[in-house]
């Protein structure tokens, strides 16, 4: 593996600088308990990892779990382990009921809220979870602004945008000195392509957005571990399996097994290693329950396919 310095990258037109794989706090509170959350978070951060993601709903479809337990779980460790300044923190507002939408108030309430729950007086990275078409991009850019100029926000990202809203929204920016989105957060992996490749890519690499796909192993299914006739005990199953009976996904697996023997390396590597190679594409987002999961994953970092192994699992995919 490279060494941590050598890993980190820079998110385009900002001044972060993370590791090159996003973990995923939506286990937290919900496959992961506390002290499995703790676990995973401090073996991420001894391997060099320093950039978590999460969201004031997480993990709201989890029984008994009301949202914004992953912040509280990421809150305390970071609390805990006196590294605030050591850790790059994304977290998403607009999906949580009592603060839903992109209103300038639904924004104020749930942003005061997150940063109450991560126990901390700033978030480096504020995503819009979803958009909000009955909400003026300058509504909603406004009050992000206002976050921004306040010091309670480091930059602005978008998750589950349109290319034409990104488009509305960036010129918005521009026309009105208003803080700019420097990321898209959308779903993209290699059996679902079709999402972000395209216009909303074409936006990214025009405006020098960086991409941090999210659903990056396909709810699991890109780690190798669905095959016919294998049972797997997780509640992604469901999603996974879906990619297993298609000949799209039948074609990666084959392409992605191709790519693992040679380089000796696992498929959840080659798969993550493919999104890196990808235009405008920075640190996929990336979720364990367990730290040997979190090992596997830690070890596409080092891992830069050529273009002929690109080709391969592209043309699997196509």
């Amino acid at each position: 593996m490279t060494s941590p310095a050598e890993s980190r990258i820079q998110l385009a037109n900002s001044d972060l600088t993370v590791f090159p794989l996003n973990l995923g706090g939506n286990v937290f509170g919900w496959t992961a308990d506390e002290q499995q959350s703790f676990e995973i978070l401090d073996a991420y951060a001894a391997a060099g990892g320093d950039f978590v993601d999460t969201a004031d709903v997480y993990s709201m479809w989890a029984p008994g779990n009301p949202g914004g337990v992953s912040e509280e779980i990421i809150g305390r460790w970071m609390t805990a382990r006196g590294n605030r300044d050591e850790v790059v923190v994304a977290t998403k507002v607009g999906g949580h009921p009592d603060a839903t939408g992109l209103s300038a108030g639904a924004i104020r309430k749930a942003a005061e809220a997150s940063l109450r729950r991560l126990a901390t007086d700033h978030v480096d990275l504020l995503y819009t979870h979803f958009d909000d078409p009955s909400v003026p991009v300058e509504e909603f850019l406004g009050e992000l602004d206002a976050l921004v100029r306040e010091g309670k926000v480091r930059h602005i990202a978008a998750s589950n945008i349109s290319a034409e809203r990104l488009e509305e929204a960036l010129l918005a920016s521009d026309r009105d000195g208003l803080a700019r989105y420097v990321a898209i957060q959308p779903h993209y992996n290699l059996v679902s392509r079709d999402t972000y490749e395209g216009s909303l890519a074409d936006s990214a690499a025009r405006h020098g957005l960086a991409a941090l796909p999210y659903y990056a192993l396909a709810a699991g299914f890109l780690t190798g571990k669905y095959r016919p006739g294998v049972e797997v005990d997780s509640p992604r199953s469901g999603g996974a399996g879906e990619h297993l009976v298609s000949a799209r996904g039948q074609q990666v697996l084959a392409a992605l097994d191709t790519v693992a023997e040679k380089r000796a390396v696992s498929v959840t590597a080659v798969a993550l290693a493919w999104l890196r190679a990808q235009r405008t594409v920075a640190a996929p987002v990336v979720s364990a329950r367990t730290v040997a999961q979190l090992a596997t994953l830690l070890d596409s970092v080092s891992l830069v396919l050529d273009s002929d192994e690109v080709s391969l699992l592209t043309a699997a995919s196509d």
